[in-house]
C-alpha cells in the first residue's frame, strides 16, 4: 500500500513539474524547452487558438513578435492518474496587456482572466507529456494601467462574449484574433461535457477531441 501511494505521489509531482515547466517556457519565450512538455500528438485550446501544438507554438512566437503580451499564473492543482492517462486540474489566471478604447484615446490595460487548465496527460516514452489542454474560463476583468485613465467599452461588443472570459475577448478580437465562443466556463453544459469526457478517456476511452 505504502509503495503505491508513494508512487502515486511521485507521478502527480511530475506531472505537477510539466504543468509548472509548460507556464515557465512558455511565458519566458524558451520555445525548444517548451516543445519538450508536449505529446507528439499534443493539442492546445484556447480562446484566440485551437490546433497542435506546433502549430501553437508558431503563433505564439509570431504574437510575441507583434508585441503581443500574454503571460499566465499557476494556483493548486488537483490530478487523477489511471496507468498510464492522468487528468490534470490546475488553477491559474491569464493575463493580456493591450490597448482599448478611452475617453481621450487608446488606453494601455491589463485583462484578468481566472480559471482552471484541465489537461489530458499521458505517458510518452516513459515521462508524462501533455496531449490536450482545455482552459476553463470562470471570470475576468480589465484594469487600465494607469489607474487615472478612463476605459470607454464597447457595451454591445461586450455583451457578445461570453460571461467567464468576456473582457478577455473583447481585447483579442480588439487585436486581430478570432475568438471560440463556446469555450467552457465555471458553470453549464459544456463544462460538465468536459468532465464527462475527461471522465472516459481516463477510463480507457478514447481522447474526443
Amino acid at each position: 500500500m505504502t509503495s503505491n501511494v508513494n508512487t502515486d505521489m511521485d507521478n502527480e509531482l511530475l506531472i505537477r513539474q510539466m504543468v509548472e515547466r509548460w507556464a515557465v517556457w512558455r511565458d519566458a519565450g524558451d520555445w525548444e524547452r517548451f516543445a519538450t512538455v508536449w505529446h507528439p500528438d499534443g493539442v492546445m485550446m484556447a480562446t484566440w487558438f485551437q490546433g497542435s501544438f506546433s502549430e501553437f507554438i508558431r503563433v505564439t512566437k509570431e504574437g510575441w513578435a507583434k508585441g503581443v503580451s500574454i503571460l499566465h499564473f499557476l494556483g493548486g492543482s488537483a490530478v487523477e492518474i489511471a496507468g498510464d492517462r492522468a487528468i490534470a486540474q490546475t488553477k491559474m489566471t491569464i493575463s493580456q496587456r493591450g490597448m482599448v478604447e478611452g475617453a481621450e484615446g487608446p488606453v494601455l490595460c491589463d485583462v484578468l482572466c481566472t480559471g482552471r487548465f484541465y489537461d489530458f496527460v499521458e505517458k510518452y516514452e516513459g515521462r508524462w507529456k501533455l496531449l490536450h489542454r482545455q482552459p476553463i474560463y470562470e471570470k475576468d476583468r480589465i484594469d487600465p494601467v494607469d489607474p487615472a485613465a478612463t476605459v470607454t467599452l464597447d457595451a454591445g461588443r461586450l455583451a457578445q462574449f461570453p460571461e467567464g472570459y468576456r473582457h478577455l475577448a473583447y481585447i483579442q478580437t480588439h487585436i486581430g484574433y478570432t475568438v471560440k465562443l463556446d469555450m467552457p466556463m465555471l458553470k453549464g453544459p459544456v463544462v460538465d461535457e468536459l468532465y464527462r469526457r475527461g471522465a472516459r478517456w481516463l477510463a480507457g476511452g478514447q481522447l474526443e477531441r
